[in-house]
């Protein structure tokens, strides 16, 4: 595993920071070469105090279209926008929306009347998005069409779409854009501040345990519903990683990330597995200036955003966007 904490200098980072990267691409699997025009289509508009709402839709490939809901302020121009990355519900975007679901979770609502705009768009396997004749989060199509790719390098390409989309909108000032998610959405958020240096703030909710400290490993691996990563099985086999969360929060540095972790989460039960990805990951954002740009704010609601978090949220982003 790569040693982040041998590093004694920044001039060392960008040569490590290449190794991981390599490594995660490995197993993830390789992104196309090109990025596909969006050709942005709003479906539909619903005026709301404040602000409008947006059903749009946009190309991520040549032929695949993802529908999303854009939030956007009235009468406002050059603000900050907000990525909002869904958990694992059969819905969607819809709860991001506020549509649906838990309404604190609610992001793309709640940082629109706040004056942002927001997207909130589906990822694969959910939504809009689920295969004919499959159940949600079922991804035995989307493999059957790419074997060689995995479901969340396809989640982050999706991601990196969204951001485009966002850079290209008129109303958002393009070098103020965050990402937030929970659960399915904070380990998604935490990906795409890995691999996009447009991201300018994370929040990231109950989203992971370090794979090396995890009961259940196999929960990225799965044979069957959704399979996050097929490339990970010898190495949930042996126990023997080439990377960790640590690695992955580290190649978002020196970005402003704020993990929510809950000390009797029962998706990821091991909160001070979190602290120790933190705590490696800081190594780098001390060596980049950064230190105070890496936070983990521990709670005791369960597998959740409570209102105190996602207070914790909206200071973080207020403060760094």
């Amino acid at each position: 595993m790569f040693e982040l904490s041998k590093l004694s200098s920044a001039s060392q980072w960008p040569g490590l920071r290449k190794q991981i990267e390599e490594a995660l691409v490995e197993v993830l699997g390789r992104f196309p070469k090109d990025r596909t025009e969006l050709q942005v289509k709003v479906v539909d508009e619903r005026s709301f105090h404040g602000y409008v709402r947006r059903r749009v839709n946009y190309f991520i490939d040549e032929w695949e279209r993802v529908s999303a809901w854009l939030f956007v302020p009235e009468d406002r121009e050059e603000v900050p926008a907000i990525l909002c990355c869904h958990q694992t519900v059969p819905e969607g975007k819809d709860e991001s929306a506020g549509l649906s679901g838990n309404p604190n979770l609610a992001f793309a609502r709640h940082y629109a009347e706040m004056g942002h705009v927001t997207l909130a768009p589906d990822c694969i396997t959910a939504g809009e998005r689920v295969s004919a004749g499959l159940q949600p989060y079922d991804t035995s199509a989307f493999y059957k069409d790419n074997p060689k790719r995995s479901a969340l390098a396809k989640m982050l390409w999706d991601h990196i779409h969204a951001i485009d989309m966002l850079s290209e909108y008129t109303a958002v000032d393009p070098a103020r854009i965050g990402v937030i998610g929970h659960s399915l959405g904070g380990y998604n958020a935490l990906l795409l501040s890995a691999f996009d240096e447009r991201v300018q703030a994370c929040v990231s909710s109950c989203g992971f345990t370090r794979f090396a400290d995890d009961d259940d490993p196999e929960r990225w691996t799965r044979e069957t519903g959704f399979c996050h990563v097929p490339k990970l099985r010898e190495a949930v086999k042996s126990r023997e990683f080439a990377f960790d969360w640590e690695h992955i929060l580290a190649l978002g540095a020196p970005t402003p990330t704020l993990l929510l972790t809950a000390e009797n989460d029962d998706v990821f039960p091991n909160t001070q597995s979190c602290d120790t990805a933190v705590d490696g990951a800081r190594k780098i954002y001390d060596l980049l200036g950064a230190s105070d740009a890496i936070q983990n704010f521990t709670h005791n609601g369960g597998h959740a955003v409570t209102r105190e978090a996602l207070q914790e949220a909206d200071e973080w982003f207020e403060r760094w966007l």
